[in-house]
């Protein structure tokens, strides 16, 4: 269940284009946004998004498990 939801936490970020903005709509902080992120990379064990402090953007994997958590959430 909770990869679920951070797969539709996921989904949200890219939807957004920032995880402040993700946040925002889930009534979460940034911080916490991020570290769900993190752990959904981690039991994945892909990166799943490019981050710089201007920008986020998604890595090939990225796009392509949005385009599957995109799928499982409709």
């Amino acid at each position: 269940m909770e990869q679920l939801k951070r797969m539709a936490l996921f989904a949200t970020v890219v939807d957004k284009g920032s995880m402040v903005a993700a946040g925002e709509a889930l009534g979460m902080s940034a911080s916490a946004v991020s570290q769900q992120i993190s752990k959904l990379e981690h039991s994945t064990q892909v990166s799943l998004l490019h981050r710089t402090t201007r920008k986020l953007t998604l890595t090939e994997a990225g796009a392509s498990f949005y385009q599957s958590c995109a799928q499982i959430l409709a």
